[in-house]
């Protein structure tokens, strides 16, 4: 199907690995020219040569300025900004969590976006087609007990881009959060052994009472989530806006 993003401008934070890697290639397909930032280097080096890359360190708001104002400048202008980049934060009670570790994650999982749509919304105010898509979770819908670092900034994501939606509709701007649920990949695998061994279970028995909540008992793959992003961000998502857009086999909770 063909989308209408060719040579539409599009920056991917965390792109080099992962789902971020799966949105990257995605656009490229579609003909879009993409500016990625990872925090791993060798992963970028791994990324195809047409996507332009640098290193950035999204906690860092001075290095987020410097990557999009040179991704912009590189791409000459922006119609796509997908804010993919996050961590899993840590596994443990709240009395437990060190607030190092809480301020990390809030950092790169919501105030990172911020950071990002700040310096995006003048070049995303001269596109025929902007699109902001943040990633949210299904714990920033449902909380995820554990892990309130990580729940926290996900729903605060949800937050942040309704509240876009609103502001920037004017501009004709529209924004939208993807929610990704029990996603197939390495990450995923580590959240899940973390739980394992804070409860003293086996991974098999995590896993089976993570999928016990879904209706659908499978992982989602980062290229379904890819595949709405891009929907999302095309000319045919133009009416869709200040939606937190579920991708989860139909889970009612995380455990």
């Amino acid at each position: 199907m063909n989308l209408g993003l060719e040579g539409a401008r599009v920056i991917v934070t965390a792109g080099a690995q992962g789902i971020g890697r799966a949105i990257v290639d995605a656009f490229l397909a579609e003909g879009a020219r993409v500016a990625t930032c990872d925090i791993d280097s060798s992963a970028l080096s791994d990324l195809p040569a047409e996507v332009w890359q640098r290193r950035c360190d999204v906690a860092d708001a001075a290095q987020i300025e410097a990557f999009m104002q040179a991704a912009i400048d590189e791409l000459g202008g922006l119609d796509v900004l997908v804010n993919n980049a996050g961590i899993a934060g840590p596994t443990s009670p709240v009395e437990e969590v060190d607030p190092a570790d809480w301020e990390r994650c809030l950092s790169i999982c919501l105030t990172s976006q911020f950071h990002c749509v700040r310096h995006a919304v003048p070049a995303l105010r001269q596109s025929g087609n902007a699109s902001i898509v943040n990633l949210s979770s299904m714990a920033g819908r449902v909380g995820f007990a554990l892990r309130t670092p990580y729940a926290a900034a996900k729903w605060g994501v949800i937050g942040f881009t309704k509240s876009l939606s609103i502001e920037l509709g004017k501009d004709g701007i529209r924004a939208n959060a993807i929610l990704p649920g029990i996603v197939a990949g390495e990450r995923q695998r580590r959240v899940l052994e973390a739980k394992a061994q804070r409860l003293g279970k086996s991974f098999e028995e995590v896993e089976a009472a993570a999928f016990s909540y879904t209706s659908l008992k499978e992982y989602v793959s980062p290229e379904q989530i890819a595949d709405q992003i891009l929907f999302l961000a095309s000319p045919r998502g133009r009416t869709v806006s200040g939606q937190a857009i579920s991708i989860c086999g139909d889970g009612q909770m995380l455990a």
